[in-house]
């Protein structure tokens, strides 16, 4: 099923969710109607268990996305500057708070909020011809959709502040030898291989592929004794459901799995 509403077209493809920005003639610039269309998109997904990952993409061979549109911004009232910065870092906010895992295929560039989405996602797969940057010091102003703190906790601060401060753009390649994105693609080959990644997630157990997502997210952010305990926590957590005892099973009669979410 295809839904498209403005700026945001959403696919669902069995349990993949796939969402494009569909702003092709504005580099998938995020307006403002954008980023409401995708807030609602992402509230739905939130609760939606039927959905096991989740991708994110632009429309084109261009841009992943531009980032804020500049046309837009320069008719905003200061005040309204603020409730758009308000907006999308918490759209960017729930994105990486989703139970799914989500998958940034980086279809060309991502500038600016561009970047800042693609650091919201779980795992980041580019074309060729990608290119990050978060450029708005050049502009007088500073990345305020979580990129000042999420950059440097994938990248680490020397090189996040490299490209903060210098406002300059890095290539895929430069990108995955940074540890940005996890592989680099031919263009032509993004989307498959974005939803062959997507498609091994969801063979695996969902409740323990959310539970492993939260372990990770939440112990980076601890001490290595807390963070045991969290991934204990989540652990515990499956331990009763049947999709454990569906793998146990399914590993002693060899054969595949059929996991519920139960």
């Amino acid at each position: 099923m295809s839904v498209s509403t403005g700026g945001l077209i959403v696919e669902e493809k069995g349990p993949i969710t796939v969402l494009t920005l569909n702003r092709p003639e504005r580099m998938n610039a995020l307006d403002f109607p954008t980023l409401l269309y995708l807030q609602a998109a992402v509230a739905k997904l939130a609760g939606d268990e039927e959905t096991r990952a989740v991708i994110i993409t632009g429309a084109g061979e261009r841009a992943f996305s531009a980032g804020a549109d500049l046309k837009e911004r320069e008719t905003m009232t200061p005040e309204q500057v603020r409730l758009y910065i308000r907006t999308i870092r918490d759209i960017f906010s729930a994105i990486a708070s989703l139970p799914q895992p989500v998958i940034a295929a980086v279809n060309g560039l991502a500038l600016g909020g561009g970047t800042e989405l693609c650091l919201a996602c779980d795992i980041r797969i580019a074309a060729e011809n990608a290119e990050f940057g978060l450029t708005e010091t050049s502009l007088g102003i500073i990345p305020g959709a979580g990129g000042t703190q999420r950059l440097p906790r994938i990248i680490g601060r020397a090189r996040a502040k490299e490209m903060i401060l210098t406002a300059r753009r890095i290539t895929a390649a430069q990108a995955e030898a940074w540890g940005l994105v996890s592989r680099v693609v031919p263009g032509e080959r993004l989307l498959a291989e974005a939803m062959a990644v997507a498609e091994q997630i969801a063979q695996n157990a969902p409740l323990a592929v959310r539970q492993a997502k939260y372990a990770i997210d939440a112990g980076s952010e601890v001490d290595l004794y807390t963070g045991l305990g969290i991934e204990t926590r989540a652990y515990d957590v499956l331990i009763p459901t049947e999709d454990r005892r569906e793998g146990l099973a399914a590993f002693r009669e060899k054969r595949k799995p059929v996991y519920r979410g139960r």
